[in-house]
């Protein structure tokens, strides 16, 4: 009924055979796509074969009729020019798209003032910003060595006072200064160490004037 003869399982293909067939076929796949589809579809030219053959001249130009069908559909809103599959981006986009991205959200403020002082074991300091009602201005201070007492408070143009918070050893604080008042608004430092300090106070928002009283 069958005039094909079955074969026995001596024609048959070892194991060995059929994984060495694969990787012939896999490297040549491989050796394919580096040296005919990347030039010829891409202008992607790693070996130099393509430019030698020419492929990589027909993928330029393939890359230059698909930018100026992306332009053109961008110009007259035509989407079916979009259907042309667009150039990869080159490595200076790609760079210049890294470089754009904004500042992390950790990133240093910008102070408008700074103040530097020096203070003498037992020997006090007070700095204040003229500032409106409901003005709010960001602070931050530290000294290098020792610490401070302090008293963040307002003094108001119609002789009111008040008390922001208060502080005993401190190295440093931060934070945002909303004015109760018109009037002058900072801190009063004493040094309780027994080492000189150096102070730093930075600050900006909405304030007139940075003024030492003490």
């Amino acid at each position: 009924m069958y005039n094909t003869d079955m074969p026995t399982r001596a024609d048959l293909p070892t194991t060995a055979q059929l994984i060495r067939s694969t990787g012939i076929a896999v490297a040549a796949a491989a050796v394919l796509l580096v040296a005919v589809i990347l030039p010829a579809e891409y202008a992607i030219d790693p070996t130099g074969i393509g430019k030698i053959t020419g492929l990589t001249e027909m993928g330029e130009i393939k890359q230059q009729l698909a930018d100026e069908a992306a332009m053109d559909a961008a110009t007259t809103g035509d989407p079916e020019a979009l259907l042309v599959t667009p150039a990869a981006p080159a490595v200076s986009e790609i760079v210049e798209e890294v470089a754009a991205e904004p500042a992390p959200a950790n990133a240093q403020p910008t102070w408008t003032d700074t103040v530097t002082l020096t203070l003498a074991p037992g020997e006090a300091a007070e700095v204040k910003l003229v500032m409106n009602a409901g003005d709010t201005a960001t602070y931050a201070w530290s000294v290098d060595s020792g610490h401070l007492n302090s008293d963040l408070h307002g003094d108001g143009t119609r002789g009111q006072s008040t008390s922001y918070r208060k502080g005993r050893a401190e190295t440093e604080n931060a934070g945002d200064l909303t004015a109760a008042f018109e009037g002058s608004h900072g801190w009063f430092w004493r040094n309780r160490s027994d080492v000189s300090v150096e102070l730093t106070l930075n600050a900006r928002g909405a304030y007139s004037e940075v003024k030492r009283v003490l």
